[in-house]
């Protein structure tokens, strides 16, 4: 029998897995096309804009179609794509094939963590941060195999391809027989609200989002690239920067529930805020490629726990739906995320790829201070009452 977190987890991975894919190949791909920075970027906006679409509208369509089905649909969906993009002739092709992957990103992003929020409310324990974890180790695994295949010199289209079949097969078999967690009984009307959009409650949290997806965007998906053009590195030194990032990030994601237990929400994402404003002001200003290296793997740890606990602090919030607010949170951060590639895309190619990453400690600061005030202080997950009642808010 495999527990409901369980899946949750393996769902996390597996996107993570795919998407951590095609980043590692964004080298290649960009060969491929015969593109700059600023035009891989613009293309990749395609994702940002899809999800977009199915963070806002997406709420009613997946309470309809359940947890089981919306997780297959948007777990198998983006393998799938992403498998084709090695083999387009041009970028606008890839364009279309990303807004396509991000309307089943955006959808699994609400499905997954209102499922969690559920579970959480129904057993009284954390898995959030876990959670995200997966997503984290995801992006880890595949970052250090990609590096390695890179290395080896296999094609970004067998790499995508086998990466796809996978996803294909666990996926088929685990999610197959998944029940959703029990829809809590909450304070607010859960028919009012059709479409997701943030609200000034919802604002500090958003920012928060915001930061620490930015930095995870700009480790993610330039971390290849960076390397190769300040240090000149060879491919396997330069997936590194992306492995290291990935790492610790899924290091830190795996054992920061107990540690959220004991010092609360707002403690931990302001200490984490302040690792990855140090980290990013490092490869901004690295001088060889062993300290971008080290500045990596600090943002990785510094942005791992901030968006499980901020999205935490949307869920429990009794104003509207948790998938309504999960879905707000997701719109800003979630999109930040995909937006990351373009926007740094073009400051990497007007003003060096450097300032990429240094473009980032205002955001950070920002989001430091909007922890200060927007996060919790409790430190542990309310369990249900009585098993026989129906299970209310939490947090």
């Amino acid at each position: 029998m495999i527990a409901p977190q369980h899946r949750i987890y393996a769902s996390f991975f597996l996107f993570a897995m795919t998407t951590g894919a095609l980043m590692a190949r964004l080298p290649d791909i960009q060969e491929h096309l015969g593109i700059s920075e600023g035009q891989l970027g613009l293309t990749m906006i395609g994702m940002a804009i899809g999800s977009l679409i199915s963070l806002t509208f997406g709420p009613p369509i997946i309470d309809r179609l359940g947890f089981r089905t919306t997780a297959l649909i948007t777990v198998l969906g983006p393998a799938l794509l992403f498998a084709t993009i090695p083999f387009l002739p041009v970028a606008p092709a890839m364009f279309v094939v990303l807004f396509c992957a991000g309307l089943l990103s955006g959808a699994l992003e609400i499905n997954l963590n209102v499922e969690i929020d559920r579970l959480e409310m129904q057993t009284g324990k954390r898995f959030m941060n876990r959670a995200h974890g997966f997503w984290s180790v995801g992006f880890f695994v595949t970052a250090l195999f990609g590096a390695m295949i890179r290395q080896s010199g296999i094609s970004a289209g067998l790499h995508m391809g086998l990466v796809a079949v996978l996803v294909v097969i666990i996926a088929g078999s685990l999610l197959g027989g998944a029940t959703a967690a029990p829809r809590p009984a909450r304070a607010e009307g859960e028919g009012g609200h059709r479409f997701a959009f943030p609200n000034r409650g919802l604002l500090p949290l958003c920012l928060i989002g915001f930061a620490a997806f930015l930095v995870e965007g700009a480790g993610i998906d330039w971390s290849a690239i960076y390397m190769r053009n300040i240090f000149a590195v060879e491919p396997f030194v330069g997936g590194m920067g992306l492995t290291l990032f990935a790492f610790f990030m899924a290091l830190m994601r795996l054992t920061a529930d107990p540690i959220v237990a004991r010092h609360g929400p707002r403690n931990v994402a302001m200490v984490m805020l302040a690792l990855a404003s140090v980290g990013a002001l490092l490869v901004g200003a690295a001088p060889n490629a062993e300290l971008a290296l080290l500045g990596f793997a600090l943002m990785g740890a510094g942005c791992s726990a901030v968006y499980p606990l901020a999205v935490s602090e949307a869920a429990q919030r009794t104003d509207r739906p948790a998938a309504v607010n999960v879905a707000a949170i997701g719109q800003v951060s979630f999109v930040v995320f995909f937006l990351a590639p373009p926007l740094l895309g073009f400051v990497a190619e007007f003003f060096g790829i450097r300032m990429s990453y240094l473009i980032c400690l205002p955001l950070l600061l920002a989001g430091l201070w909007a922890s200060s005030f927007a996060l919790g202080t409790k430190t542990v997950v309310a369990a249900p009452a009585a098993p026989a009642q129906p299970l209310g808010p939490h947090g």
